[in-house]
Parts: structure tokens; sequence; C-alpha cells
């Protein structure tokens, strides 16, 4: 089958979480996304709620588990008068010929997460703890790059990550890309992200990240994992 399930029942079976060596990263879990009143690259206000839901609940199991949690959520930046989103070649094309990002909603790409405005404050549902961190030194789709994730990660002792957030196809696959070179274990909570872009590349990023780069879960499958035992090997 073209979905490769053979491969990844037998990649679920080794599959090991060791809370202490955990982190969730929620990426861009913010209103600019997700909050349908507010938001200025929006997902489908169900589709935001259904996330939100299951975030919220993930966050529940994983805080539970002692597995530490980062926010990263991007924001924009105004240089010299101008958005720093359109110094990007393609974005700065998209915003001239006066198309969106968005195929079915509006959405701005110079007025995206501007720093201090509501739109870059992470889902009250999901608002940080005074253990959790929260990162807002990412300014592209990129997780890692310029960013003190890295090194936060290091730090924390940290080699597998649980990714959550918005846009599967862009932020979430750039993290678990950047995550994959980098060495860590990348797991994918289905439930947990989603696409302004289209449920069609929200898919395609699902696959892409299974079947190349790590592993697709659900909430519930994070939950089973977390209350069985771990093998003699998970401390290796």
């Amino acid at each position: 089958m073209a979905e490769r399930q053979e491969m990844r029942a037998k990649l679920n079976e080794v599959l090991e979480i060791v809370p202490e060596r955990t982190a969730v990263l929620a990426i861009d879990t913010h209103r600019g996304h997700l909050d349908p009143e507010i938001a200025t690259m929006p997902v489908a206000a169900d589709l935001a709620a259904r996330i939100v839901d299951s975030s919220a609940r993930l966050l529940k199991i994983t805080r539970a588990a002692g597995i530490a949690t980062i926010f990263v959520v991007m924001t924009n930046r105004i240089i010299n008068g101008k958005s720093e989103y359109l110094s990007n070649p393609f974005w700065r094309s998209v915003d001239e010929v006066r198309e969106s990002l968005t195929p079915d909603l509006p959405s701005t790409i110079a007025g995206h997460n501007l720093v201090g405005s509501p739109q870059t404050q992470v889902m009250p549902e999901l608002e940080p703890g005074e253990d959790d961190i929260v990162i807002e030194s990412k300014h592209r789709l990129s997780s890692f790059v310029d960013t003190e994730l890295e090194g936060t990660l290091r730090q924390l002792g940290i080699d597998t990550l649980l990714l959550i957030g918005i846009n599967t196809n862009t932020c979430v696959q750039c993290a678990a890309f950047d995550g994959f070179n980098r060495d860590f274990r990348i797991v994918l909570v289905s439930d947990c992200v989603g696409s302004s872009y289209g449920d069609d590349l929200h898919e395609f990023g699902l696959q892409n990240v299974a079947r190349c780069l790590g592993w697709v879960q659900s909430t519930d499958e994070i939950a089973e994992r977390l209350s069985a035992p771990l093998s003699s090997t998970a401390g290796a």
C-alpha cells in the first residue's frame, strides 16, 4: 500500500518514549492561527477547536508524566518600516499578486503575528505553566535556525520530540526535518496538528513524516505508550 502500513507497524513496535528524555514541541499554537476571532493566518474554526482540545488533552497527559513542554512562537518584526516577512522572495510575491497562502480563508503575510500583537499569544487553553519554556525568536518556518531551541534541548537532555501545532506541511514538517538532521527521535501527534493550506497538504505532511522522518501517533497512542512499562533497553 502507498501508506507503507506494514513498515509503519513494525516501527511502532520498537518506539519507546522515555519521559525524562522527551519534550513536547508546541509549534505556533498561537492565536494568529487558532483563534478565529483575530487569526491573521487562520485554520478553519472547527479544525482549530479540535486541535486546541486535543493539544490540551495531550499536555495534561505529558505534564503528568513529567515530560517537558516547549512552546515555539513565530513572530514578525518591523525592520526599516517593513514586515520582515516581505524580505522573503516567495512571501513578497504572494503579497504583490494579492494572493493568500490560505486557500479558503482571508489571511495576511505582512500583518501576520506582529511582535507584541495578541496573535503571538499562545492559546489560553494551552497556557504555558511556570515550568514550561517559551521561545519567541522564531521568525521563519524553522523552529531551530537562529533560535535557542537546540541549546535548550541539549541542556535538558532531550532526545525525543513530540511535535504538535500548525502547519503540518510547513513549520511542523520543518521541525521534523530539522530535528531529524540533529538526530532527535521525531514523533508527530496526528490529532494535534493541522494546516491552513488545505487538507491535502496536511495529509502529505503526515505521510512524509511517517514514511521518511519519524513516527506519527495519536494522543491515545501516546497515552497508551506512557502507561506501558518500558523495555530493558529504554535507558540505554
